[in-house]
């Protein structure tokens, strides 16, 4: 498995994300609001190259796995324009899941609440990714791809792809996109995602496709009469990319391996709701 591959994809988008951020930084300013600040590019910026360098770390000391994987692939697929449909198709709905999961197992919220605790929503969002996904396990979402029998290569090419799309729809000054917006994820449905409203938490799961959250009951349209509230329901009140990164698990370990705790409510802090976890000072561990 080449681990070049996912950072030239991402290179190769750079020019296109620096442009869109301009752009949007243009259109915010002219509206008269504030939604860039130094200190959140810079979190988030550190939190991208964290991301990044964790991400080919994994890659190089899951290489052997992968390839080992492999060679249990139920077929010899080979390329072809419907076959390269079909990675993108499958690769996206399994990364519903793992979306889905992330917020529904502690274990993996840990790693993706630093991509949902900031409080403001532009492109730079985006970037906001977590090192410890390759701990948290996020890879194990893509081994079907491979044991279906799609090179390893190319499952990586894929979900560079995937997370490049979804740069696009970071932002508030996009809004709704006609037909568009019954197949595809878009703004208006990721703005939905990052609230933190009643009505909209844990909804939108999708990352190209929004046809599974349709599929699977999570889909909520944006309305108009709501005005959105980004970020988690404890704010993390920091810009240092390592408390933005760490204190879930920071909270989720403390918990887990509190002394006294019985070994099921253990086994709760760890892989079950993040709600259980939140609410642990009321319940008395």
């Amino acid at each position: 498995m080449d681990t070049g591959w996912e950072s030239l994809t991402l290179l190769f988008l750079s020019p296109i994300f620096l442009l869109c951020m301009i752009f949007e930084f243009r259109i915010l300013k002219k509206q008269g609001e504030k939604d860039y600040s130094l200190k959140e590019l810079f979190c988030n910026f550190s939190l991208a190259g964290l991301h990044q360098g964790a991400d080919i770390i994994a890659t190089l000391l899951l290489m052997p796995f992968f390839l080992w994987l492999f060679q249990f692939r139920l077929f010899d697929i080979t390329l072809t324009p419907f076959t390269l449909f079909a990675v993108f198709i499958l690769q996206d709905f399994f990364y519903y899941w793992f979306h889905r999961a992330s917020h529904h197992v502690h274990w993996l919220w840990a790693s993706h609440i630093a991509h949902h605790s900031s409080e403001r929503m532009n492109f730079t969002t985006a970037f906001r990714q977590s090192l410890t996904y390759p701990i948290s396990g996020m890879w194990l979402f893509w081994t079907p791809l491979v044991l279906i029998g799609f090179p390893p290569k190319l499952v990586i090419l894929v979900v560079a792809l995937n997370l490049g799309f979804q740069f696009f729809v970071h932002t508030r000054v996009v809004g709704k996109l006609g037909w568009i917006e019954k197949v595809f994820n878009t703004p208006s449905h990721h703005r939905v995602h990052h609230a933190r409203n009643p009505e909209y938490i844990d909804h939108n799961f999708a990352g190209v496709l929004i046809i599974w959250d349709k599929m699977f009951g999570t889909f909520v349209e944006e309305r108009q009469d709501i005005n959105i509230d980004y970020g988690i329901p404890k704010p993390i009140n920091s810009w240092n990319p390592f408390v933005a990164t760490f204190h879930q698990w920071k909270t989720m370990l403390t918990l887990a391996l509190s002394p006294g705790v019985p070994f099921k409510r253990r086994i709760a802090y760890l892989f079950g709701a993040p709600k259980i976890a939140d609410n642990a000072e009321f319940e008395g561990k």
